[in-house]
């Protein structure tokens, strides 16, 4: 493949945000290319028609190629259109048009302060011993992003610096000071505890109060357990009033440090949107996602014709980069309309229903369509994304593989997923379904799957098994 084939690939594969990055890139590393601030429609034609004179001129030779350009064979094994790859007319290029018909929204979220920050602040408030302040700082090094203590306090004392005289005691001290900081719940050894902890810190006159920290001290195994018939019965109090105490405690947070998050946000920049027009459903790229690009004019007119200097050769091989960028830069758009063009007619019962309308799709089947490689097709579905109706979802959301009926049809393995969940939500939260009579219903529908295959789809939904959604009422 020649080296301008190659950056056409490898723009194919990149996402809207490392686009806009390697854009960046070639905007000031070549002098050639310049962005397009937004004249008006007027002004570009007439600057185009200006630069397209001055082309035709003396003093510019249009083809601006030499003995050495590469030319592509006939042969060459790609999936696009490239014929008018080496057409030196371009002087700009931008997406296609854009109208006000879509709905963006734009959410900027700064970095957040993490857990330990915030309880090194915290304990940078308190007035205590420089020993207790080393345990401290020993500890708080300790807890995990949600919020429990990772080591015992026996491995923590050992590790204290040798001259520090303290005792385990000393130690299990200071961690009850720092369990009194924000979050509550912070520096639990177990899940017991902090739920203990956080029940410590209600009102004395809070309604069932005493209960749930009678629950929580003494019949905690039967809780994860979810025995609430052998909780009614040790407890001694009715169904109905367990469900209150039940309540008061599944009002704790399990994860005290969770709402502090230290990480990168990371953002995703749709690559299309899909709307619905004259009960259509149309795909349009996003423009604004991508800077306007074109030749710098005032350079392009100053290469000479037939001219070997070093300065007007650094402008030629310029101008020839900059016109394959521009070119490359088209081709991955026109790719990845068509794409996602042919995503959309395939799978518009989704736009339309829902997942459980959702059709099984292979990489081949788009690749036939459009009349690509796979591999192709592989590269523009990686981190692109469409914006629609029903939310943003990534090109490769939308192909999966598919379970045979007992009709003969198909049915894709994300509508089979959209199905265990609708079952899920509207089940008896006393008696849930167990994967076989999951299974079951399925079948009554015509939709043959395996109890482990109903587990998989499950499991990849993050949905816990029947014993563990089991409640009360």
């Amino acid at each position: 493949m020649t080296p301008q084939l190659q950056q056409a690939i490898r723009l194919l594969q990149l996402s809207t945000l490392e686009l806009q990055t390697e854009i960046q890139n070639v905007l000031e590393s070549n002098p050639m290319l310049e962005q397009d601030e937004g004249e008006t429609q007027e002004s570009r034609e007439t600057e185009g028609n200006s630069d397209q004179r001055e082309a035709n001129g003396k003093d510019v030779d249009a083809p601006l190629t030499d003995k050495n350009d590469d030319t592509i064979p006939d042969d060459l094994p790609v999936d696009s259109n490239w014929e008018d790859i080496y057409d030196t007319g371009i002087t700009s290029y931008s997406a296609p048009g854009t109208d006000d018909r879509r709905d963006i929204y734009e959410t900027i979220t700064g970095k957040t302060e993490c857990l330990h920050d915030h309880l090194y602040w915290q304990l940078d408030l308190v007035n205590m011993s420089e020993t207790d302040r080393i345990i401290a700082h020993s500890l708080v090094d300790a807890i995990d992003d949600d919020g429990y203590l990772t080591q015992n306090l026996d491995e923590i004392h050992r590790n204290l610096p040798e001259h520090l005289e303290a005792d385990i005691d000393e130690v299990e001290a200071v961690l009850h000071r720092i369990q009194q900081f924000d979050p509550v719940g912070i520096g639990a050894r177990d899940l017991r505890e902090n739920l203990e902890l956080q029940l410590d810190q209600f009102n004395p006159d809070t309604p069932w109060l005493k209960e749930a920290r009678t629950l929580v001290r003494d019949h905690f195994k039967l809780l994860g357990n979810r025995d609430y018939n052998q909780l009614s019965r040790r407890m001694e109090l009715p169904k109905d009033d367990l469900q209150h105490v039940l309540h008061l405690i599944q009002s704790l947070n399990p994860r005290p440090g969770s709402m502090f998050n230290n990480t990168e946000p990371e953002y995703i920049v749709p690559d299309v949107f899909v709307y619905k027009h004259n009960d259509k459903w149309r795909v349009e790229l996003n423009t604004d996602a991508i800077p306007r690009l074109r030749i710098n004019a005032l350079y392009a007119n100053m290469v000479k014709r037939a001219n070997n200097s070093k300065d007007n050769t650094y402008l030629r091989d310029n101008l020839q980069e900059a016109r394959w960028f521009l070119k490359s830069l088209q081709s991955r758009h026109e790719t990845l309309l068509k794409v996602a063009n042919s995503i959309v007619m395939r799978q518009h019962n989704f736009f339309d229903y829902g997942e459980e309308a959702m059709k099984p799709m292979v990489l081949r089947s788009i690749a036939e369509e459009v009349e690509m490689h796979e591999s192709t097709i592989s590269r523009v579905t990686t981190r692109k994304y469409m914006h629609t109706p029903r939310g943003i979802y990534e090109f490769k959301y939308f192909f999966s593989s598919h379970v045979s009926t007992e009709s003969g049809g198909e049915c894709s393995a994300t509508a089979i997923r959209a199905i265990i969940k609708k079952l899920v939500a509207a089940e008896n939260p006393i008696k849930p379904l167990s994967d076989n009579k999951m299974a079951g219903i399925l079948a009554e529908q015509g939709i043959k799957v395996a109890r482990r295959t109903i587990a998989k789809y499950r499991e990849s939904l993050s949905i816990s098994p029947s014993n563990e959604r089991k409640r009360l009422a």
